[in-house]
């Protein structure tokens, strides 16, 4: 038998860079802002400012993991987490039950990732087409609600979800907390979650090797959009208002966090390691820029530089 090559010191460099670059990335970003951003290393800031400007975001980003890592993505959850929010407000203007309005929601959220899931699993249509058809579909049902009008929510244990605290952390942290730990379970110790990866990295050895490939794509994409809809019921909550407006560009701002952090694209690779640093880069950008009052349109200039960096990153590593 031959002798064992040793790794050369290239290979050493991308492996580590591989599995913990993004990591160093943020936390030189966060020692940068922590020495050189005024208000941005204080309770407040790291609480309230930039730990539930990143809730939406991480929890939608728990789902989209499922997705990119199966090879797919979800251009419809701005749109399902807008409906979620408007929907809840008009069901508590008209019933009154906090828990039924928001099982009652989630529920239709699911429907919406059904659809997806069968229209791309069983009838073959591009993620992309379908996905931005849905986008376009959901986001007028959001508007039919309530003649296009936003919508104010009275109910104190509704807003709870929003705005209320648990040891001394706002429930919205929590929620994306348990969103994390659920999925990166569901991820990373299930047949489940290796099903999903196996879809990713080849769909047909994975159909050939017996995964259910359609029922598990219909699955990800129902979770998707549930978590698109939690993601919208504790943005109403947290503001007291359902806006069929709101949540434009959430679909970029998640996809950017998770290939950021090290998701692939191309579907196969992909941790919920992966979506805590992606979502946790991006946050800390915003919080910095929000601090310095960077002016909203360089805000918009730099969002599409690191969601270019994010796939450049991306194409870099599968080569």
């Amino acid at each position: 038998m031959g002798k064992r090559q040793a790794p050369t010191a290239a290979t050493w460099l991308s492996t580590a860079w591989d599995r913990g670059g993004m990591l160093i990335v943020f936390l030189l970003l966060f020692f940068y802002a922590s020495v050189g951003v005024s208000n941005f290393f204080t309770p407040t800031n790291l609480v309230y400012s930039l730990g539930l400007s990143v809730t939406t975001t991480g929890i939608v980003a728990c789902g989209m993991l499922f997705c990119l890592a199966s090879g797919d993505f979800d251009l419809s959850v701005g749109s399902v987490a807008a409906f979620a929010g408007m929907f809840s407000a008009v069901l508590l203007d008209k019933m009154g039950g906090s828990l039924v309005a928001v099982v009652v929601c989630l529920a239709a959220c699911a429907v919406v990732g059904a659809f997806n899931g069968v229209v791309i699993a069983v009838f073959g249509i591009n993620a992309l087409i379908t996905t931005l058809a849905t986008m376009q579909i959901v986001r007028g049902l959001a508007y039919l609600l309530n003649d296009g009008n936003s919508l104010g929510i009275s109910s104190t244990t509704f807003a709870q979800l929003g705005t209320g605290h648990f040891i001394g952390l706002p429930m919205p942290i929590w929620t994306l907390l348990l969103c994390l730990v659920a999925f990166g379970l569901l991820l990373h110790k299930t047949v489940f979650g290796r099903n999903t990866l196996a879809i990713g990295g080849n769909k047909e050895a994975a159909r050939l090797a017996g995964v259910p490939t359609s029922r598990t794509k219909i699955a990800i994409f129902m979770l998707q959009a549930v978590l698109a809809g939690l993601a919208g019921v504790v943005s109403a909550a947290q503001q007291q208002l359902g806006d069929p407006k709101g949540m434009v560009g959430l679909e970029l701002r998640v996809i950017s966090a998770c290939v950021l952090g090290g998701v692939s694209l191309t579907g196969g690779i992909g941790s919920i390691y992966h979506v805590v640093v992606g979502v946790l880069i991006m946050g800390t950008a915003q919080n910095i820029m929000d601090l310095k009052s960077v002016p909203t349109f360089y805000q918009y200039l730099i969002s599409g530089a690191i969601l270019l960096a994010a796939v450049l990153l991306d194409r870099m590593k599968r080569r």
